[in-house]
């Protein structure tokens, strides 16, 4: 598996844990590394991706509420929630990650931690975000 899937897997497993744990941000990932601790470089991608991710959550999260036909974020599993926050993330804030390899890693996670729905779903949503908002560039990444 390469650095930068480790890395996604082991955001998707802390914004799992984040979601049903209040506290400081910097603290449950310090925490969480601790008990979870991986290659360097592996941890400095997970914590830019989880840090971009809930600094913009809010924006985040009303785009995938935008292209989530028939869908609340509440209602999704949280797993799925959070494999499209990563994915809506990484696809319009400032990441290098080609497009195609960004939906391509969510579908390959969704896969591994969804249910046999998550695949088809995460695609469809990632896709539409990237075809409506997501060609024109990367959104300025704004704290």
């Amino acid at each position: 598996m390469g650095k930068r899937r480790s890395s996604r897997e082991l955001a998707l497993k802390f914004l799992y844990q984040f979601e049903l744990n209040e506290g400081n941000l910097d603290e449950q990932i310090k925490l969480f590394l601790e008990r979870n601790s991986s290659q360097e470089d592996v941890e400095n991608f997970m914590k830019e991706l989880v840090v971009s991710l809930i600094d913009k959550i809010e924006e985040i999260d009303e785009i995938i509420q935008k292209f989530s036909d028939h869908w609340v974020l509440d209602r999704m599993t949280v797993i799925d929630r959070n494999i499209l926050r990563m994915g809506t993330c990484e696809l319009l804030f400032s990441f290098s990650t080609p497009p195609k390899v960004v939906i391509n890693e969510a579908i390959d996670i969704a896969k591994k931690y969804g249910n046999e729905d998550s695949p088809e779903f995460i695609n469809g949503i990632l896709d539409k975000v990237y075809n409506e908002i997501g060609q024109k560039g990367p959104l300025p990444f704004t704290s």
